[in-house]
């Protein structure tokens, strides 16, 4: 398996631009399912989760290829509506695809997604926003079955506002008859971005950004040409590497109205940022100040998938620090790295209490998850000496070839592919 060596102790300096965000990318894939005919997206990431996506939407029938950040898909060939097991264990967000499927061919056969190792991840919320819009549902040991001679429009409240839910419910009801609502709907920044691509192609949806989204069904729909919202993941990402690193860096083609909550978090621990369109400066000269508490929640709090990487930075802060994470019950796996680095972290329950310390220390580590993975990164960047960061795949599921963007910004960091045996 591949492994990133990083040389940590270099500030990051320098301008990086943000690539297209992973979370709203493959909803729109799934999405593009709806109509027939050729779609184009731009700003799509180059990544592992993507490259399922494609395969997936290929062994559909569809003709799918991704040029640079372009991504051309062609569904006027697609013939199946049974999503490989095979493929749908790689990557959780193939379950985006049930309510696409099911609005246009009646039926849709599904597998338990696959995906980070984070906690458990139901898709009760997904079915049962489907049967409520007219679908039959028969689950056979690990197989899911959804049929449905026709759907039509209903109030759904969600129990959780859960985002898969959502995206799922919204694209099965676009070509529902009548009018559908979502109440206690996600409001994440890639729901909006999903309303707009709907739209595009001759949706009616409203409400998406809010608590409460409404979609008026329509009979058809045309393909389109769309551009995706950059991510605000992987930009958050990026400003804790500067911080922790006490770096000065410059991220470009960003909306800082999705990073207000981390925004706020980074300024708490004495990070300076300024924000001018769609650029950030982001800059930590000195030690970083703890943070009393943070806790962790649905859009537009604090985001879950941010949760290690401001750990990272909280333990090297001046101070005692707490972080609650109230999302996923498993996302905690990265303490035990972290604290082979030298890290004081103590976990109590869905609380972790952080000591800061002087100094990381390298070591050779292991990446259990996407973002765990990313905080590694950011640790063995601010660490005194060498760390080897392990089981990298995962980190390509959700950062487009993170060596290449920390060395432009003057990172010592590198690829190590495993020696060929003879």
């Amino acid at each position: 398996m591949e492994k990133l060596v990083i040389e940590g102790g270099r500030p990051l300096t320098g301008a990086i631009q943000i690539h297209g965000a992973k979370n709203a990318a493959l909803p729109i894939l799934a999405a593009c399912m709806l109509a027939s005919g050729t779609h184009t997206l731009h700003n799509v990431p180059n990544l592992l989760d993507i490259d399922t996506m494609l395969r997936i939407l290929r062994a559909l029938g569809c003709r799918a290829d991704q040029q640079g950040d372009a991504v051309s898909i062609t569904t006027s060939t697609a013939n199946s509506s049974h999503i490989p097991e095979e493929l749908m264990g790689q990557m959780r967000s193939s379950i985006f695809l049930m309510g696409p499927l099911l609005a246009r061919f009646g039926s849709v056969t599904v597998y338990q997604p696959g995906g980070c190792a984070i906690g458990e991840r139901k898709i009760d919320l997904h079915l049962k926003g489907l049967q409520a819009l007219g679908a039959s549902i028969e689950e056979f040991a690990n197989k899911i079955v959804c049929t449905a001679e026709s759907l039509h429009g209903s109030e759904i409240v969600l129990d959780f506002p859960s985002v898969g839910a959502t995206e799922n419910i919204m694209m099965a009801a676009v070509k529902a008859e009548g009018i559908t609502t979502i109440y206690n709907a996600a409001r994440e920044p890639e729901i909006q971005d999903l309303q707009n691509f709907l739209n595009a192609m001759g949706a009616d949806i409203i409400g998406a950004g809010t608590d409460t989204i409404t979609i008026r069904g329509v009979a058809t729909l045309s393909p389109c040409t769309y551009r995706i919202i950059p991510d605000r993941i992987v930009a958050g990402t990026f400003m804790v590497a500067a911080a922790a690193t006490k770096g000065n860096i410059t991220l470009e083609k960003v909306n800082p109205a999705h990073l207000t909550s981390v925004i706020h978090v980074l300024k708490r621990a004495g990070v300076q940022i300024n924000t001018d369109g769609d650029i950030i400066h982001v800059s930590c000269p000195t030690r970083p100040k703890a943070v009393e508490r943070i806790v962790t929640s649905p859009h537009p709090s604090f985001p879950t998938d941010l949760q290690s990487q401001v750990m990272v930075l909280l333990s090297l802060a001046d101070g005692m620090s707490v972080m609650k994470e109230t999302i996923f019950e498993g996302r905690f796996k990265h303490v035990d790295e972290l604290s082979r680095m030298g890290a004081d972290i103590r976990v109590d329950m869905s609380s972790a209490f952080i000591r800061g310390v002087p100094r990381l220390y390298g070591a050779t580590v292991e990446a259990t998850d996407l973002r765990a993975g990313a905080a590694l990164v950011i640790a063995g960047l601010a660490a005194h000496g060498t760390t080897i960061v392990e089981q990298i795949h995962h980190i390509d599921r959700g950062y487009d070839r993170i060596e290449h963007m920390l060395s432009r910004l003057g990172a010592s960091v590198h690829r190590q592919s495993p020696v060929p045996s003879e």
